[in-house]
């Protein structure tokens, strides 16, 4: 490891930065100086803008993306080479407006039936019905579950957030049952290996990639055709449902672990709670309009 690298893992702790947070943007780092076959504290300000535009308009990173690219750099030259060019105070990112997929009860209902092996169905109705995030659920361990008084402590979550979720009834005696298929400590999802008998001994959570890999063949076997639906489909589709059943917003942000209530406030945008009246309107107004 070199110096600089040090460095900037010292400077990402001592700002309190999150794991994932740090991994991020010492890639983004790395990808710079493999662009240009040199270290990174040897770029100039004008180097620096040409890879942006490369990244922007030849690798065409989307927003979010571009967003990484842009903090975790400027994170490397103001706060470990202390650099004070213009160019980064200059760099902002687009930010996309789009709605996210978002799947009814039904349609949450027929992925989850058609999850397999066991350990997949399982990690993904604790997605759905915890409202986590993909790396939340993978990080459970079994001492953050309170089977007395039916709530699990998220303490691995976004930003460091610690947080703690409902848990369904139904839910908690799901993971009692498939946890005595394994019995691993810590882990309440751990590896399976190839062979999969290897979650007892296991020394890590199941991967990102199996999980994924997972969901997209249930997705198909549901019939699930709307596009963008992936595994934080299931956490959008929580909120989304909790809207529509008339929890208070301020409890779904609290489950979620929103900073601001404008964050959850989007899943409005996706309800059909009080469209229906407003559907019978819109059909009484155009009834006879076309000749």
């Amino acid at each position: 490891m070199t110096p600089l690298r040090q460095h900037m893992i010292a400077a990402l702790q001592i700002s309190g930065k999150g794991e994932r947070t740090q991994e991020s943007y010492i890639r983004e780092v790395r990808l710079l100086a493999q662009f240009y076959h040199k270290s990174p504290d040897r770029i100039s300000e004008q180097e620096l803008q040409h890879y942006f535009l490369h990244r922007k308009n030849v690798d065409h990173l989307a927003p979010a993306s571009m967003r990484i690219c842009y903090s975790g750099i400027r994170f490397f030259y103001q706060h470990v080479l202390k650099r004070d060019w213009s160019t980064l105070s200059l760099m902002r990112a687009q930010t996309a407006h789009h709605l996210p997929a978002v799947l009814s009860i039904e349609e949450v209902r027929r992925v989850l039936k058609a999850a397999t092996p066991l350990h997949n169905q399982v990690y993904f109705t604790t997605v759905y019905s915890l409202g986590l995030r993909l790396h939340e659920a993978l990080s459970l361990q079994v001492s953050d579950i309170d089977g007395q008084r039916l709530q699990v402590h998220v303490h691995r979550g976004k930003g460091a957030k610690d947080r703690y979720v409902p848990l369904p009834a139904e839910t908690l005696a799901l993971l009692r049952t498939y946890w005595k298929t394994h019995r691993n400590q810590p882990w309440l999802f751990p590896a399976t290996g190839r062979d999969q008998k290897h979650s007892p001994t296991a020394t890590s959570p199941m991967s990102r990639a199996s999980v994924q890999g997972a969901f997209r063949k249930a997705k198909h076997r549901a019939g699930i055709t709307k596009t963008g639906v992936a595994i934080h489909t299931l956490r959008h589709s929580y909120a989304t449902h909790l809207l529509e059943a008339g929890v208070n917003p301020r409890l779904i942000q609290r489950y979620l672990g929103h900073t601001q209530l404008e964050t959850t406030m989007l899943y409005l945008h996706l309800t059909h709670k009080g469209h229906e009246e407003a559907y019978e309107r819109l059909n009484a107004l155009m009834h006879g309009l076309l000749p």
